[in-house]
């Protein structure tokens, strides 16, 4: 156990949660131990997704640490590595799982950031999201300003970012920004639910698609069509696929319906 960051294994889903009170903010020490977290769950076959949540009421991340970000910007010493905010995020969008961040609360400027570069976004009914970075006179610094346009439309997310504009869980989910709105109590066993028709899916097949969908996003249609006909080919001739494909066809036969 990390001194930030706690994982628990729910069947095929690694709950990551970030503890730092009083308020969850991100400080580059916490996200170097996240780049660490993450990338030891790559390694692990056995997870099939991975879900980021916050341990302290009231927050997913809060924010990046401001007091990092003015050290930073005196050029004054902080502890951890400025850099890992743009490796993690790449590693959130790069390990094999799908990423989920589990919004139970806050998740403003880096908190909200992070959750962009997940795969998917769930949302309790208290939960909040925004970039208000424009408002402490600065703008997204880890991806915002690239990653909300592609998941929300330009129009929406230039709104957002340059009013600053905090947005509720109902309306996040509106405009495309979470995927679900889940209840606050239980929430965890409720993102855990949700998740099952995923995690119960090959960690082949998940990792493929999600490499797809990724990747293609940064291509053009052409490119994008090359790399899954390839990631298609690669899983097809494999004896996973083809036994998981006997047994539907085995399952039609008898006249059931497994897909």
């Amino acid at each position: 156990m990390g001194e930030w960051w706690r994982t628990d294994k729910r069947d095929r889903i690694a709950i990551c949660t970030f503890e730092r009170p009083p308020r969850n903010f991100m400080s580059f020490a916490a996200m170097t131990e996240l780049e660490s977290v993450l990338g030891g769950l790559a390694e692990d076959d056995s997870v099939h997704v991975v879900v980021l949540t916050g341990g302290v009421e009231g927050y997913f991340i809060a924010h990046a640490d401001l007091e990092d970000l003015t050290k930073l910007g005196r050029g004054e010493h902080i502890e951890g590595d400025p850099t890992s905010w743009f490796r993690c995020l790449e590693l959130l969008e790069a390990i094999p799982q799908p990423t989920v961040a589990a919004i139970n609360g806050q998740a403003h400027g880096g908190g909200c950031e992070i959750s962009l570069a997940c795969t998917l976004r769930l949302i309790a009914a208290s939960g909040h999201m925004g970039q208000p970075e424009v408002l402490v006179g600065i703008i997204p610094g880890a991806g915002g300003t690239q990653r909300l346009p592609r998941l929300i439309g330009p129009g929406k997310a230039a709104e957002l970012i340059l009013s600053g504009r905090v947005v509720g869980a109902d309306e996040a989910v509106s405009i495309g920004l979470a995927n679900a709105v889940l209840p606050d109590e239980d929430f965890l066993d409720h993102v855990t639910e949700w998740l099952q028709p995923i995690a119960r899916n090959t960690r082949s097949s998940l990792a493929a698609a999600k490499q797809a969908l990724v990747e293609g996003m940064r291509s053009t249609f052409e490119e994008g069509l090359r790399l899954e006909g390839r990631l298609f080919v690669e899983l097809q001739t494999g004896e996973e696929a083809l036994d998981l494909q006997d047994a539907t066809l085995e399952s039609y036969a008898k006249g059931s319906d497994p897909i």
